[in-house]
């Protein structure tokens, strides 16, 4: 369906042609530049007048700065496939660009601005999104998608818990609205990754597509919104530890069989799609590692926590903005290979930050310092190769 006028398009900055141009290259670059001051912040080597302080902004701007624009690049680009209307493009895709990074230099450096102010530019950023995406879901009236709103709007709060908390002095529901976050990307993850994953693993391996199991699925899944609402409404405070072990351990084996049935074994001859695998894979790892720490297991909360972001998030976006790229600019699926060193780092970033800080945690300062290093030369290495692919018009010509 031919949606764009070629001479308008033409007209376009390419950057602004797609909304994942300019959200994947900046999400991605902001990322290795946050890890980088992050680690040296950490190491005592700088300081940042950040919004806040050094432990908010981490947690906030690694979720609500990089893994947000990577989202929305993604679904602000495949609604007009599963649409056909034209996306976000040109002003209103530099209006959204520009309110992203407005937030990103205000948590940074505005640790001096009114925290209303911060708050109010950083938390209108989801709802504009999820207007703008709405929009189009609805005209053509395809309620499979409209879940995504809800979940940007769920998102928005989960960041208002955050800057509430913090300006107020609750710790607990700073730490809270992370933690929602945190699983709500986690059950999009899984989602998005059950769509997508089997199709690409069939095509990329040329066999036959795994059929999925139906009763699997809403096992994973709904386990997955389950353990999404009951830390949303602050019910795992009240529910004895045996329960959550339950609901975690259920997950997370649900999880791990989904996977498990999609064959890793077939794909390591194609690095977009084993660095896919594996980062799924730290799915049902974090959703485990809850379970342990519940069962009484000596680990803490945040390496569970962090097998998820660090492990399932950082490994899921670079393996798919670096597929995305390529595909929505006209490029055979064929990265660089200089790419599989980045995936190979990523995921070096991720084991070290959960497994070698649990093995051996009196080196646990150092073990940071390696995985934020490992984490910005992976994602400094995608900003560097995909530059051009970001910032020039499509290769085979076409619009967009």
């Amino acid at each position: 369906m031919q949606i764009t006028d070629r001479q308008k398009e033409e007209q376009l900055t390419p950057i602004l042609r797609q909304a994942f141009r300019p959200l994947f290259l900046l999400g991605a670059g902001f990322s290795a530049v946050a890890m980088l001051l992050w680690g040296l912040a950490l190491g005592g080597k700088l300081s940042l007048p950040v919004y806040g302080n050094i432990m908010f902004w981490h947690s906030h701007e690694m979720l609500f700065g990089f893994v947000v624009a990577i989202v929305l690049g993604f679904l602000l680009t495949a609604v007009q496939n599963w649409t056909g209307l034209r996306a976000p493009h040109g002003n209103t895709l530099l209006i959204l660009t520009v309110l992203w990074a407005a937030a990103r230099l205000m948590l940074l450096l505005g640790g001096d601005l009114p925290w209303w102010l911060v708050a109010a530019v950083d938390v209108s950023l989801l709802p504009v999104a999820a207007f703008l995406f709405g929009r189009m879901v609805l005209k053509v009236n395809q309620t499979r998608n409209l879940f995504f709103v809800p979940i940007l709007l769920l998102l928005t709060v989960c960041n208002l818990l955050m800057h509430y908390g913090l300006h107020f002095g609750h710790y607990h529901i700073q730490v809270l609205g992370a933690y929602n976050a945190v699983f709500l990307v986690t059950l999009l993850m899984a989602i998005i990754g059950g769509r997508v994953l089997p199709m690409f693993t069939a095509n990329g391996t040329q066999t036959p597509k795994v059929t999925p199991i139906v009763w699997l699925d809403r096992i994973a899944l709904g386990s997955l919104w389950l353990i999404f609402a009951v830390h949303f409404l602050n019910l795992h405070t009240l529910l004895p530890n045996q329960m959550m072990v339950v609901l975690f351990g259920v997950s997370a084996a649900a999880t791990g069989i989904r996977v498990a049935r999609w064959k890793i074994w077939i794909t390591w001859r194609v690095p977009l799609l084993w660095s896919l695998h594996l980062a799924y894979w730290f799915i049902p790892i974090g959703l485990a590692l809850f379970a342990l720490r519940y069962a009484g297991f000596d680990l803490t909360q945040s390496l569970a926590l962090h097998a998820l972001t660090a492990g399932a998030m950082g490994n899921m976006i670079l393996s798919m903005i670096a597929r995305v790229s390529l595909g929505h600019s006209g490029r055979p699926l064929q990265p660089k290979l200089i790419m599989t060193g980045a995936f190979l780092l990523v995921l070096i970033a991720a084991l070290t930050r959960v497994f070698l800080i649990w093995l051996a945690p009196d080196l646990a300062s150092h073990w940071l310092m390696c995985s934020a290093l490992a984490w910005t030369l992976a994602y400094g290495i995608y900003v560097v190769v995909y530059f051009k692919v970001l910032t020039t018009p499509r290769a085979d010509g076409n619009p967009g």
